[in-house]
């Protein structure tokens, strides 16, 4: 059986170009894990600078060939800076036959950092399906979380331990369907923050304001999430569309019709889906058929 002290060298040497929250969480989860994160560089020296007191032996990397210094100093390296520079740090740099290089982005294709792959290069995806706060929290509050990989063997296996020491799970998805994954994903992190936004402005048109109004909808957000993970979605569907109440869905879109602006036309799209859920649920067809007619002249 090899060694502990084997095994760590078997690690591959990290280094990120990039700073930011994604970089800070997964860089020192790693550190802990035993890999070695040697380098980090930022457009912010006192992002990089911040992020090294974070991270055992990490060195900050703040001159202009920082980016370079950084290549130079690990073996695996991840582009954590945001989409549309990622394209001209990979061409910008010089890699080493067989070093791997990897960005954390869910919307952009691998095929970005196809100016390292020219220079012998491994490139790869490795995406978190989590809402980073850029808080120490986040280093537990990521455990249990998916994280998309697209990579060709053996960096694949190599990303693959690196979700492992996160405590995550890896998820393949296909060919063509990044995108649609990358967008959908908003449903479950930035449109839950709409979606409170617009309680929020509602409330406020009848005198709570926002700290007020969040602190009574916390319950049942936090509620609604355990119910979904526990029954599915069909089964935590509440409201008066779970129960064909017509009459209470008219009189909530004339009221927000009223208020003027899209409130009524959000709901009356919001409301569509949730009548979808509730076919799936148990029959109630005359019910909701009349709930999905009286939401035409809102859409």
């Amino acid at each position: 059986m090899p060694s502990a002290d084997t095994a760590t060298a078997a690690l591959p040497t990290l280094g990120f170009i990039g700073a930011g929250r994604v970089a800070r969480c997964l860089a020192a989860v790693w550190a802990q894990a035993g890999y070695t994160v040697s380098a980090v560089a930022s457009r912010s020296r006192a992002s990089a600078e911040q992020f090294a007191a974070e991270v055992p032996g990490c060195k900050a990397c703040t001159a202009s060939d920082g980016p370079q210094q950084v290549v130079d100093a690990a073996q695996l390296i991840f582009i954590t800076v945001p989409d549309d520079a990622i394209a001209a740090s990979a061409a910008s740099l010089n890699f080493r036959p067989g070093q791997a290089v990897v960005h954390c982005s869910g919307a952009s294709e691998v095929s970005l950092l196809e100016p390292a792959r020219q220079q012998g290069a491994v490139i790869g995806g490795f995406h978190p399906l989590y809402l980073f706060s850029g808080l120490a929290a986040d280093r537990e509050r990521i455990v249990g979380a998916y994280i998309t990989l697209e990579a060709p063997e053996p960096l694949k296996a190599q990303l693959t331990a690196l979700v492992h020491a996160l405590r995550c799970t890896p998820l393949e998805i296909p060919d063509g369907a990044r995108m649609l994954y990358h967008a959908s994903a908003n449903y479950a992190a930035s449109f839950i923050l709409c979606g409170l936004r617009e309680a929020v402005e509602v409330w406020g048109s009848f005198g709570v304001n926002e700290e007020d109004t969040l602190a009574a909808l916390w319950p049942m957000l936090e509620g609604t999430l355990k119910t979904t993970r526990d029954l599915g979605l069909s089964s935590a569907l509440a409201g008066p569309v779970s129960r064909g109440d017509a009459a209470v869905v008219e009189r909530h879109l004339e009221r927000l019709q009223q208020l003027g602006g899209e409130h009524a036309r959000l709901y009356a799209q919001m409301t569509r889906r949730a009548v979808r859920l509730a076919r799936a649920r148990k029959p109630m067809p005359g019910a909701l058929d009349a709930i999905d007619a009286m939401l035409e002249p809102y859409l």
